[in-house]
């Protein structure tokens, strides 16, 4: 089992470890904001997202729950059996979309609770990998990164039995297809508001990747966005990127 590790619920106010005062545009923080510890305890925690209320839910992956927290109630249990989930994404209806390694599906938790499977029929034929990170289109349609990285709660002889670690692009109509194949680690994965590009961090080749999003939901124009990958990374209402690479970049 992995060190417990802290929670730490913030709009990205970390950027450094070391005792100097931190490096960053005015604009984006506020003066004399600082890092609090909002909870610890976890084994493992992942996949923050931001509820239009403001609470802030996250995943405990090997604990098997979801957890929200807004600055009156602190930290609660919203979902527990909820698929092993990891990254995270509310849809526009305010479902939170998950990505569920411990079957290989995605699927959407309601409001209530309600645990609803969106995907788990694999691709070509075999299981996919684990779906890590995922972000959802104006149309639906759910872009997700499917890198491998073998859990002890699957069962014994578990394996990757997909040819690469891709990027898939879920449509509409419930179609699945591979979007991106030459990335060695695919993790980090957002959209820009306008819905036109798709940011994807490949966490080993240390590089994010932007792409021209087609109409039929194919990507092209690969260009490198940043000399960094991440383990997950998102955009605020400016169109800055954050990403998280032993500390937080913009």
């Amino acid at each position: 089992m992995k060190e417990l590790v802290a929670v730490t619920l913030m709009i990205l106010f970390s950027f450094s470890s070391a005792a100097q005062e931190p490096r960053y545009p005015a604009a984006l923080i506020a003066k004399g904001a600082r890092v609090q510890k909002a909870g610890s305890g976890y084994a493992f925690t992942e996949g923050p997202s931001v509820a239009r209320d403001g609470r802030v839910f996250f995943t405990d992956q090997p604990g098997d729950r979801i957890y929200a927290w807004d600055e009156k109630s602190g930290i609660t249990i919203f979902k527990k059996n909820c698929g092993r989930a990891n990254g995270t994404r509310f849809d526009r209806e305010g479902n939170l979309l998950a990505c569920a390694d411990q079957h290989n599906t995605i699927i959407k938790i309601t409001p209530h609770g309600e645990l609803i499977t969106v995907y788990d029929k694999g691709f070509g034929g075999v299981h996919l990998n684990g779906p890590n990170d995922l972000w959802q289109d104006m149309k639906g349609g759910i872009y997700f990164t499917d890198p491998y990285f073998h859990r002890d709660y699957w069962e014994a002889g578990h394996k990757q039995e997909q040819d690469i670690r891709a990027v898939y692009y879920l449509k509409p109509s419930g179609e699945l297809i591979r979007v991106i194949e030459d990335l060695r680690v695919p993790n980090g994965i957002t959209g820009t508001p306008d819905g036109k590009y798709l940011l994807v961090a490949d966490m080993m080749g240390r590089a994010t990747r932007k792409y021209t999003i087609n109409a039929d939901g194919s990507l092209g124009d690969k260009t490198l966005f940043a000399p960094s990958g991440s383990d997950g990374l998102t955009i605020d209402a400016r169109g800055n990127i954050y990403l998280k690479s032993g500390r937080v970049l913009i």
